[in-house]
């Protein structure tokens, strides 16, 4: 946290209509090939309350990016659950 800010003061703003960003967590599909689409299960995002826009933090994309890495491109449709 920098110095000098409260915590209310560091709530982040959609991009979109400024309204203020949630932590959530959502159901999100990624398509890794032309054929291959992984759900994750129960991804932290922070999302606008107004427009539904969302937002993945850093961390849990570096996450997400190690889960479709070792997705199984065979298959058409895989969920996986983001905090196996």
């Amino acid at each position: 946290m920098e110095r000098g800010l409260k915590k209310e003061e560091m709530k982040m703003k959609c991009h979109l209509c400024g309204s203020e960003l949630q932590s959530q967590k959502t159901d999100l599909p990624f398509k890794v090939s032309d054929h291959t689409i992984v759900i994750i299960k129960a991804l932290p995002v922070l999302q606008c309350g107004n427009c539904h826009e969302y937002l993945i933090e850093d961390a849990a994309m570096q996450k997400v990016d190690g889960i479709l890495e070792k997705a199984g491109l065979e298959a058409e449709l895989e969920v996986v659950n983001y905090a196996a």
